[in-house]
């Protein structure tokens, strides 16, 4: 017989809330510059396709330090290292909105990215620790939504901060905050001891060899499509480097007695496949907060706020997903719900691919609200189902494994969607320039018209001629931008039809009793 669940306290909710709200930042951050892209890019003098690398740099330093962060709360305890990554993040993000030149935002970026990626996995490990039984359900609920909802928010604040201040304040506005939590933090968090002297013989052959193998897997990714891929021998080398590095380390993780990520856990079915479907749904969260804001600032010419307001109905339909699921998870297998998260974003994904030149928020709506709705249906059963499969002496370890995967997807998500993007508008201004030729009729009637109306204005007729065909090549680059955009949305879709195929393959998990809580302090 289990020992009964404890009563609910604020000795368990407060520092819970507390964690939850520097993951809530920390997660924001990756997209609060999405909708102000524009703005950055101006105010940094910097060039369309190296602006990407604003959410870009984010990305991978959270991706090297997540996976590492069981290991580091054993290192410094569940406190320090989140009261540490906090004030971190706080000094990083006062350096981004000083940043003078956009090399120097990409560095500061990742500083800011690296210093707050610990933030994320200890708040999934601390709520093992803090709720038992069945609130370990409610708990990834609360969890789960953060997840989902604060990168959703990030474009809508991220535009209104830079419509009524400017882009500078993106960061600055994390400062009281981040010192909140830092101080909170170190007073009420108490859920293990700091144990230096693994400081000794750890695996620092593997830190190097995974920072090294996702670094330059992510500079392939992102910098692939515009040095043409395998033909430049800087990408080349790259792909070699990552390649070796990757499998290095994963020969490291199984053959150390102690390694710094657990990929001994991947022989979990439940959790394989969860670090799977995490990575589904990055690609399609990260992916499609990247994509909506460049459709709406390069090709409707929309403002940072207009863009904001363009796509909160997602935030908005996630927000009302929530107590719909908390209601649900407590009837309801888990595995079925997490099946309607999958083929729900799919849909949407495929709603998105219909998309015009002239898609404006009421076009969005209903695939926003497909995806934003399901969205808490997608992340937290994966919490539950993965994590929850897992013993509670592996769940520090694993749990940076199961976010790096999330975030993953998200890097290789904006990556490949602005690389197919590059390439399709490419191939599709190729196919429609091939059309306007003196045999069109309708091209040249339009072609016509324009110089007739723009020659008196310029003052002569071959200026006008000229400036008509300027505004005929924006014309055909916008649709053929346009046709790219509904490609990579396509794409998007397989993605998820793939990964709803897995859920039926996820075993059941019961909710632990309290007896089985997570860690005990030592």
């Amino acid at each position: 017989m289990t020992d009964p669940v404890p009563p609910l306290t604020a000795r368990h909710v407060l520092p819970f809330a507390v964690m939850c709200v520097g993951m809530f930042i920390a997660l924001l951050d990756i997209q609060i510059v999405a909708a102000s892209l524009q703005a950055i890019g101006g105010g940094l003098s910097a060039a369309q396709d190296s602006i990407g690398w604003v959410q870009t740099a984010y990305l991978i330093a959270e991706i090297v330090v997540i996976p590492l962060s069981g290991w580091l709360t054993r290192v410094f305890s569940t406190r320090w290292l989140f009261a540490g990554s906090a004030l971190g993040f706080t000094i990083a993000s006062m350096l981004c909105g000083m940043a003078w030149n956009i090399d120097s935002m990409i560095v500061f970026r990742g500083l800011q990215g690296m210093l707050g990626a610990s933030m994320i996995p200890t708040v999934f490990t601390s709520s093992f620790h803090y709720f038992q039984g069945q609130r370990r359900v409610y708990a990834a609920a609360v969890v789960g939504s953060i997840a989902a909802i604060a990168p959703i928010l990030g474009p809508v604040i991220g535009g209104a901060i830079t419509d009524a201040l400017n882009w500078h304040w993106l960061f600055y506005v994390n400062l009281v905050p981040g010192i909140a939590v830092t101080a909170l933090v170190v007073a009420l968090v108490d859920i293990d001891r700091a144990d230096l002297s693994l400081l000794r013989g750890a695996d620092y052959p593997g830190i190097v060899l995974l920072a090294i193998g996702l670094g330059t897997l992510e500079y392939v990714l992102e910098e692939g499509a515009r040095w043409n891929w395998l033909s430049d021998p800087t990408i080349r080398d790259c792909v070699w480097i990552a390649a070796f590095a990757g499998a290095g380390f994963a020969l490291r993780s199984f053959t150390f007695a102690n390694p710094v990520v657990d990929l001994r856990a991947l022989g979990n079915r439940n959790f394989a496949i969860g670090c799977v479907l995490s990575f589904v749904t990055g690609i399609g969260m990260f992916s499609t907060i990247y994509l909506t804001p460049l459709f709406l600032g390069y090709v409707r010419g929309l403002s940072a706020w207009q863009i904001g307001t363009a796509i909160f109905s997602t935030g908005l339909a996630s927000l009302v997903g929530v107590p719909i699921y908390v209601m649900l998870g407590r009837k309801v297998d888990l595995r079925w719900l997490m099946l309607f998260g999958m083929i729900s974003f799919g849909a949407s994904m495929w709603a998105f691919s219909f998309i015009t030149h002239d898609w404006g928020a009421g076009e969005l709506l209903i695939p926003q609200v497909l995806r934003g709705f399901p969205q808490v249906f997608a992340v937290a059963p994966s919490v539950t189902l993965g994590l929850g499969s897992l013993p509670p002496a592996r769940l520090k370890y694993a749990s940076g494994l199961f976010n790096m995967m999330r975030n993953l997807g998200g890097a290789v998500g904006i990556a490949l969607s602005g690389a197919m993007l590059n390439d399709r508008t490419n191939l599709h201004f190729t196919a429609i320039a091939g059309t306007l030729t003196p045999a069109n009729g309708a091209m040249e009637h339009l072609l016509a018209g324009m110089s007739a109306r723009l020659g008196p204005v310029l003052g002569s007729a071959g200026a006008g001629h000229l400036a008509a065909l300027e505004r005929l090549r924006g014309l055909a680059w916008r649709e053929a931008s346009t046709l790219a955009y509904a490609d990579t949305f396509r794409a998007l879709t397989l993605a998820f039809v793939g990964a709803a195929l897995l859920v039926p393959l996820l075993r059941r998990v019961a909710p632990a009793p309290a007896a089985s809580a997570a860690p005990a302090a030592h």
